[in-house]
């Protein structure tokens, strides 16, 4: 009786908070807040682990919000826990306030930024992940809304947890019957979401939550689980508890109470002040900070023979392979690609070290999240294609700001007979929005493992594209690469233009410049291999020394977002122009060759072009 006396009050303390904060900004979600405010109590006060000195403690417990608009609670929590002055929580949604709308890194005690739903289980599982195979003894939480199990993701997230044993993941639903604009799927029917949480490997517990007895036990049997499967926790809820106008009614979410509503709403929740309201976190026995370990060198040299053609994708696996052996903190997660990207080396190398997510790439993104959090490298790769399905899931990502090396395979329309759904030719488009994130086009074998070991030495969202044929060599081993460089393959003292290509294009427009010298048409060729940041001095160098301002770019993808309008914006306001070659249409089954011909990106459609924007010397 004496705890449960307790958690009512900090439960009401909770609400309040939660409430003159939303209300304090004008807006806000109190209602969703109100609805988890007895299980976060009892959660808080009795069974979370955590070093409030040092959130990055490699044993603290971790807790992700899914449902990301409930922040007010989250941030409420911390206050009662001494983190910060609960004054601090009247500043949420303010520009200089670290109390966002939705959890970012701008609050130290959050591990991802969240907010777009079905996200939290798949962040939560990268955390369960490495914390077993590191053999640590704290839980992983996560607070999922019911409006949110209607995505896919959540799905993906649930059978990868139950296919790795998570016992150490604790996911509990708050169940309260109604999204944003009305009732939920299942709405209260909780026995559907704990036999769909059992048909996915869960152990599954049905409760009141707001029983504080029943939150109490549930919790006890979760945090002590002896099995081998994690732990689902339904709670049946009602949105906007403990105030009577806006409890389990429709109209709320989103919705701030007024200043008249909120003093409304305080005298139904009453605080018996007398008592010592804080919640006080057991501390971890260990103190271990989370400390990435120095990247290390490794030695990838290769000998390619100049006559020979090689898969950069081989070559990249071998090169992974390497570099993992050298770096004890990467890992490599895969989606039932691991054959064609050819991860399957790092498998058969570093087993322990290898994630294989099949074939769910939002889950994939999503976990790497939570192994970034906690000082890993990962390196997602699949074909370039499938990323673009976890386009969102790379955004949170970045707002988390995740420290995640994607390598996206079977670029372009140059894979060939697989036809186009099977093409990434928007990919460069997708990763190059998110700001400072690198993204890196190998045109051969030796670059592939030159700039491979780069993406190591920049933290960040890094991007690596590989096309899928066999190409010839193009530079020797003795070439040095940089993030934000480029290479002049070829230039002369009186060349007509630059043309600027990256990955499979380069050898395209080596050909082109081939051609073109045969009949006294001079031009400069640079391989843009790091596509972003784009290598603006030598972009403008290059023009400045060649007879006509004009740059042509060469690129395997699609006309917007690819290299030509980096290329663009780089040398914009320099007196010259940039003209785009790059796929135009939806492609078709073909062989390499006749699909680089169709979409205008082979070396005679650079020849053409040439020819074309400079008639005097025709």
């Amino acid at each position: 009786m004496k705890h449960e006396q307790l958690w009512k009050n900090q439960a009401a303390l909770l609400r309040r908070y939660s409430i003159s904060a939303t209300t304090a900004a004008g807006s806000g979600h109190p209602t969703s807040c109100l609805s988890c405010a007895d299980i976060a109590a009892v959660l808080f006060d009795k069974y979370f682990t955590y070093s409030l000195s040092n959130p990055m403690n490699a044993n603290n417990d971790r807790f992700i919000l899914s449902k990301g608009h409930a922040a007010p609670l989250l941030y409420s929590v911390f206050a009662m826990a001494g983190a910060y002055p609960p004054s601090l929580l009247n500043s949420l949604r303010k520009i200089d306030s670290p109390l966002e709308g939705h959890p970012t890194p701008h609050f130290k005690y959050a591990d991802a930024a969240t907010g777009s739903l079905g996200q939290g289980l798949s962040i939560a599982s990268g955390l369960a992940l490495i914390s077993k195979l590191e053999k640590r003894k704290n839980t992983i939480f996560t607070l999922l809304g019911d409006g949110e199990l209607a995505e896919g993701q959540v799905w993906e997230a649930a059978q990868f947890a139950s296919y790795h044993k998570l016992n150490n993941l604790v996911a509990i639903l708050d169940i309260n019957r109604l999204g944003q604009s009305g009732k939920t799927m299942l709405g209260h029917h909780c026995q559907k979401y704990a036999d769909r949480f059992k048909a996915f490997g869960f152990e599954t517990i049905l409760i009141d939550g707001h029983d504080y007895k029943k939150i109490d036990r549930a919790l006890e049997n979760a945090v002590h689980n002896k099995g081998t499967k994690p732990i689902a926790i339904i709670a049946e809820t009602l949105k906007g508890k403990g105030v009577s106008f806006a409890e389990d009614k429709e109209g709320w979410h989103g919705k701030a109470f007024n200043e008249q509503e909120m003093k409304k709403a305080f005298k139904e929740l009453p605080v018996d002040e007398s008592l010592d309201l804080h919640f006080k976190f057991k501390v971890p026995v260990k103190e271990e900070t989370i400390s990435p370990r120095p990247y290390a060198d490794a030695d990838i040299k290769k000998s390619f023979h100049r006559d020979k053609e090689y898969s950069l994708r081989e070559v990249f696996g071998e090169s992974l392979a390497l570099l993992g052996k050298a770096n004890p903190d990467m890992y490599a997660l895969d989606g039932d690609v691991k054959n064609s990207t050819f991860t399957e080396d790092f498998y058969k190398t570093i087993p322990d070290r290898f994630i294989e997510c099949f074939i769910a790439e939002q889950n994939m993104v999503s976990v790497a999240v939570g192994l970034s959090r906690l000082g890993k490298i990962p390196f997602v790769a699949t074909f370039g294609a499938f990323l673009s399905r976890a386009a969102d899931q790379v955004r949170m990502a970045r707002i988390s700001d995740a420290n995640i090396n994607f390598i996206g395979t079977h670029t372009g329309v140059s894979i060939g007979e697989d036809g186009p759904s099977q093409m990434a030719l928007e990919d460069i488009a997708v990763f190059g929005a998110f700001p400072q994130s690198i993204i890196l086009q190998p045109a051969d074998a030796f670059s592939v493992t030159k700039l491979l070991p780069l993406m190591l030495q920049e933290k960040g969202i890094h991007y690596m594209r590989i096309f899928r044929p066999k190409a010839k060599p193009i530079y020797r081993d003795t070439e040095t690469f940089t993030i934000g460089g480029s290479k002049i393959l070829i230039q002369g003292e009186e060349d007509a233009l630059t043309v600027a290509a990256t990955g499979i294009t380069v050898a395209e427009a080596i050909k082109a410049a081939e051609i073109l010298k045969q009949e006294d048409i001079l031009i400069t060729v640079v391989d843009c291999y790091s596509v972003k940041p784009v290598d603006k001095p030598t972009l403008i160098n290059c023009l400045q020394k060649c007879s006509s301002p004009l740059l042509i770019t060469v690129e395997d993808h699609f006309l917007h977002g690819g290299l030509g309008d980096l290329a663009a914006s780089a040398v914009a306001g320099t007196a010259n122009q940039v003209i785009k070659m790059a796929v135009k249409n939806i492609s078709h089954s073909g062989n390499k060759d006749q699909l680089l011909q169709r979409a205008g990106i082979d070396a005679a459609a650079i020849v053409t072009k040439v020819k074309e924007l400079i008639p005097a010397h025709v």
